[in-house]
């Protein structure tokens, strides 16, 4: 069996797939890709089965080395990558295309010069030991196999759809230089009724910026003023979804991504779409964002 050492990690890589499901009763969430169209893509160029399991970079810096020989492919945060082989040579690969390693070779991805999450597919798919019927790695809950470190080898599996069809795709998004900001849609609720008329038009007008501290749970964002309640009560808890923009006490939004909590106290103001939810994972610190509220 093929496999992946990997010799450096960056800031933070974690094996993940499609998510687990079936378990909200016993509080475990769903977890799984961040940026689930980005995972799709990388997945579908090595042609694996789609819920096969791959490898999610925080902010590139991530280096494997092949066990045999392993064709991969990137998508997401656009990265240099490099490919030394086991002779020594240097040489220079795309993102979006596949990626022959022969074995031996090592793949490296630099910083990101777009975007904050890049992914990672083996074709067949890294075959990690499932927990709770996944291979992703919740970090709200401390489920899945650990972050990677380095030394680990992650085994390639055989969870194939098929032979690939392409060699290479267009990037969906920009390559350069990373944009100012993003607007992203949603749809008011379904706690609105519980902020004055004043702040609904400010998720609607105002400017955000990301803060810094944000993670795989959700992506904080500063206004220039707080999100103003009309009612001040309590909210007894409730379930929370994805691309949920709960506001918490300060009145500055949460944007809650894959590993969310599951319910939640404080009023959720308005709901992402499901595409504006991959935008938002790939959304780097000082960026600002605004919202197309419907």
């Amino acid at each position: 069996m093929s496999a992946l050492e990997v010799t450096a990690v960056g800031l933070l890589a974690t094996v993940q797939d499609r998510g687990r499901f079936g378990f909200l009763d016993q509080g475990v969430g769903a977890s799984g890709f961040a940026d689930r169209s980005s995972a799709a893509l990388a997945t579908r160029l090595v042609a694996n089965a789609p819920d096969a399991a791959l490898v999610e970079v925080l902010f590139g810096g991530l280096a494997v080395r092949a066990r045999g020989a392993v064709e991969v492919a990137a998508a997401g945060a656009y990265c240099p990558i490099t490919v030394t082989t086991a002779s020594g040579r240097m040489h220079h690969a795309a993102m979006y295309e596949l990626i022959e390693l022969a074995d031996g070779d090592e793949l490296h991805l630099g910083a990101p010069t777009a975007g904050l999450r890049t992914y990672v597919a083996a074709r067949g798919g890294v075959d990690v030991p499932q927990v709770l019927g996944s291979r992703s790695y919740d970090t709200l809950a401390a489920i899945g196999p650990a972050p990677l470190a380095v030394g680990d080898v992650l085994p390639v599996g055989a969870a194939t759809a098929g032979d690939p069809v392409v060699d290479a795709v267009a990037p969906p998004w920009g390559v350069g230089e990373p944009p100012a900001g993003v607007v992203l849609d949603a749809l008011l609720g379904p706690r609105d009724d519980w902020f004055t008329p004043d702040a609904v038009r400010a998720l609607r007008t105002a400017t955000f910026s990301v803060s810094p501290v944000s993670d795989r749970i959700g992506v904080r964002l500063e206004g220039a003023a707080p999100l103003e309640r009309a009612i001040t009560d309590e909210l007894p808890s409730e379930p929370l979804a994805l691309g949920s923009l709960q506001v918490p006490a300060g009145g500055h939004p949460i944007v809650f991504l894959a590993d969310h909590p599951i319910t939640g106290g404080y009023p959720v103001i308005a709901v992402l779409t499901a595409a504006s939810i991959d935008r938002a994972a790939q959304l780097t610190p000082g960026q600002w964002v605004r919202f197309r509220v419907r």
